[in-house]
């Protein structure tokens, strides 16, 4: 995306996975003239501490390496340490390290409008700003215009208010209304990633009569996990999450299906399912979508939906709609051949497959079917073709699919209030 340089910096609550590497981002990016990270505590003993957190990385290397090239130099310094500000590829960047609470955030006192909040640590919008712990209204109470969550909203039994929306970039960015959208969820990294994947099938004439779906995610570990076996905290649900995180294949569950609803209302009538496995890799995760799909038999007898269509789909969709998002790819990847490649996901057309089958129906069992009907149509059932497919899709949970997606939409909302 582009568009009209921003004037006032951007904040950015927490300096994780997502926090730093956003950090990353927009420092190459250089939209913003400024960042404010509130950190929220002290790191090691000095501000050096900050800058090594930034610089270097376990995953993508060195920061200035990863974004710049291999002949790249050490960016980031310590340019005011009484004010902790730091020089990162550039672009100044505020360390603030007293408040967790998002309350006590003084975004008003750094003329921050936007703030991404990458904590994962304040997930139920309908919590008001005064609430014990902190809510993401909190940043709004403290002089942000617009704070846009890194996560997938988790009411807890509340009535969604009508100044949150559920937005992923390249899929519904266009729904944000400025003046009524003030608390956004950029949704999660498997869901900006399987939104891609599903859309085309949903704007595809043939494609789009999906009987049913589902998904697994083959994810990379999260440090919602444990390094070694631990005794789970009490009332904890998902034991498995305290196995060690470098020997397990952990099953746990995943909100993508709900969260796809919010940006794709069609898919709520189809009844989605989707779970998760974790593998022991730090990024680069897999989608593998089930659908499956009303077709219809050609002249000779042959499915319309079949391996050959289902690439076409996706091939066009790179090709146009989704140019730059979704990546369509015909050579056989490993995640590490997709680590940080800029794109929502890469759909590997060398693995997609179909079968088409026949599904004997009970005409007598559907709902409200009137009796005279059944008289006139002389059977008892019928015979419908349908064509199962399964569609594979990499993603770099971190860096080059979430990240890049989130900062993308950072500067779409940012931009609305130029």
């Amino acid at each position: 995306m582009t568009g009209s340089r921003q004037a006032h910096p951007l904040g950015i609550n927490g300096l994780g996975r997502i926090g730093k590497l956003s950090v990353w981002h927009h420092a190459a990016r250089g939209h913003f003239p400024s960042l404010v990270v509130n950190v929220g505590r002290l790191v090691g003993r000095d501000l050096e501490a900050v800058c090594g957190v930034i610089q270097n990385d376990s995953t993508y290397g060195n920061m200035d390496r990863f974004l710049f090239g291999i002949s790249a130099q050490p960016s980031v310094k310590i340019i005011d340490r009484e004010r902790h500000i730091l020089e990162v590829a550039g672009v100044p960047v505020t360390v603030l390290q007293e408040a967790r609470n998002p309350s006590d955030i003084d975004w008003h006192h750094h003329g921050v409008r936007v703030v991404v909040d990458t904590t994962g640590a304040f997930d139920d919008p309908t919590y008001p700003e005064g609430v014990p712990g902190g809510s993401l209204r909190g940043h709004l109470g403290a002089g942000a215009e617009k704070v846009i969550y890194s996560a997938a909203f988790k009411p807890h039994g509340g009535v969604m208010p009508p100044d949150c929306v559920t937005l992923i970039n390249g899929i519904n960015h266009d729904a944000f209304d400025p003046t009524r959208h003030h608390v956004i969820s950029a949704a999660s990294c498997t869901t900006t990633a399987l939104a891609h994947m599903v859309k085309p099938l949903l704007e595809s004439m043939e494609a789009s009569k999906i009987m049913t779906a589902s998904m697994s995610t083959v994810h990379a570990v999260t440090n919602s996990q444990t390094v070694l076996d631990a005794v789970p905290g009490a009332g904890a649900k998902d034991l498995r999450r305290t196995r060690s995180v470098l020997n397990s294949m952990v099953l746990t569950s995943t909100n993508a299906a709900r969260a796809l609803e919010e940006v794709l209302p069609e898919i709520r009538e189809i009844g989605f399912m989707a779970d998760s496995v974790r593998i022991p890799i730090p990024t680069e995760s897999l989608i593998i979508l089930n659908v499956t799909f009303q077709t219809r038999l050609d002249t000779n007898g042959n499915p319309v939906i079949n391996r050959e269509s289902l690439n076409g789909i996706y091939q066009a969709t790179a090709r146009g709609a989704q140019a730059g998002l979704l990546v369509y790819s015909d050579v056989q990847n490993v995640p590490r051949d997709v680590t940080g490649m800029r794109a929502a996901v890469v759909v590997e057309g060398t693995e997609n497959h179909t079968r088409t089958g026949f599904v004997e129906i009970d005409l007598a069992s559907l709902p409200g079917m009137p009796e005279d009907v059944l008289a006139q149509l002389g059977a008892p059932a019928v015979r419908v073709p349908v064509t199962h497919a399964k569609v594979f899709g990499w993603y770099d949970n971190e860096y080059g699919s979430y990240t890049n997606m989130l900062a993308d939409l950072t500067v779409h909302v940012a931009e609305s209030l130029l």
